[in-house]
């Protein structure tokens, strides 16, 4: 049988959303007539990103939960009973065999109504330090796929299957597309590039960083790419030029890591995943705000093997120029992060998480 129907969810950023696109594609590869739709949460990213990858997607009003009082939190009852009314009438029109959960707040509704009627649920847990919505449905689903070691101090451990996170299938092969990406992106070919991404909605300490150390950069000879998110573009597309090329998004990241010599980069789980599978010597910048600092837990275990750099961002005005010259100047110290940086890499994780789906059909 081939002709199974799948609802994924997840979103709110990159991090959330992509892993989602990957295992659809994964599924299309190996049921071409199944029928998958993806829910969302209204107003955020993934309304865009996921018709943009080919599939179609309902949004459910709901939104995360404030640290302080606010209207938003006191309006969160109403948001999730209507998110959980929906999420019911999806579920008894489309009548999926399967429901996969990647984290942010629109899948918690949709696999608790789910998981309610007895259809097989799996969740995907990208970070080393899972998020609220994928704690509160952790005893209504079969299966947990994860990325790191340690998650049954959330997680009930059988449940728990070690896959590594889903990343996109046209990065594994992306050096063969160096001269294009070049191209593509109005890039010299004999220049090196540094490509800095701040995360999905972009990072304003980094654009700080960066615009702080344009004139380092030129003195360096190096042309950038420039991922400075949606939310300060306006800002800082003045810098766009022959030499600085800024984007809010890069919707070809097949691209933009074929023509980095260089990453600066946030930690966040998706950004670690991609980076290890593409090979690229890393700065790690790993945001503070965010739960249990998870993002500097996922940079320290790969500087732990010797495969990337990283510089808090309390360090960023003292000591970025050095770290990041001596990186950029030494060829040997760049050749041995990639290589160690790509040894830690999961490739197969996505099919792997497939493969755990297959089995709940059985």
């Amino acid at each position: 049988m081939d002709s199974y129907r799948f609802i994924l969810s997840g979103g709110g950023t990159g991090g959330h959303i992509y892993p989602a696109i990957a295992i659809a594609n994964e599924l299309k590869k190996r049921y071409p007539t199944a029928e998958i739709l993806f829910v969302g949460a209204k107003d955020r990213m993934e309304m865009e990103k996921v018709p943009l990858a080919g599939y179609a997607i309902e949004g459910l009003w709901i939104s995360g939960l404030q640290r302080k009082l606010t209207l938003k939190n006191l309006m969160f009852p109403l948001k999730l009973i209507s998110s959980l009314m929906k999420a019911n009438k999806i579920i008894s029109r489309f009548k999926p065999h399967a429901v996969i959960g990647t984290g942010g707040f629109a899948s918690g509704p949709l696999l608790r109504v789910a998981s309610g009627r007895d259809i097989p649920c799996l969740l995907q847990e990208q970070n080393s330090y899972a998020g609220i919505t994928n704690k509160w449905l952790k005893d209504r689903v079969a299966k947990i796929c994860v990325a790191y070691d340690g998650m049954d101090r959330f997680f009930p451990k059988s449940k728990i299957i070690k896959t590594g996170n889903p990343v996109r299938g046209d990065l594994v092969m992306i050096n063969e597309n160096r001269d294009g990406a070049m191209e593509f992106f109005g890039l010299d070919k004999n220049r090196k590039t540094l490509l800095v991404l701040g995360g999905s909605l972009g990072s304003r300490r980094i654009n700080q960083l960066i615009e702080k150390e344009l004139p380092f950069f030129e003195k360096l000879e190096i042309q950038l790419l420039w991922q400075c998110g949606k939310l300060y573009f306006e800002t800082y597309k003045k810098y766009d030029s022959k030499r600085v090329k800024v984007f809010d998004f890069l919707n070809r990241m097949d691209f933009a890591y074929a023509a980095a010599d260089v990453v600066i980069s946030r930690a966040g789980a998706g950004s670690v995943s991609e980076l290890c599978i593409v090979g690229k010597p890393v700065l790690f910048i790993p945001s503070p705000n965010v739960a249990e600092d998870h993002q500097t837990k996922n940079a320290q275990a790969v500087v732990a093997e010797n495969a990337a750099m990283m510089l808090a961002e309390s360090q960023l005005d003292t000591e970025f120029e050095s770290v990041f010259g001596s990186l950029f100047n030494s060829r040997e110290k760049q050749a041995l992060l990639a290589g160690n940086i790509k040894r830690l890499a999961r490739p197969q994780a996505t099919e792997h998480i497939v493969d755990e789906i297959e089995k709940m059909l059985d």
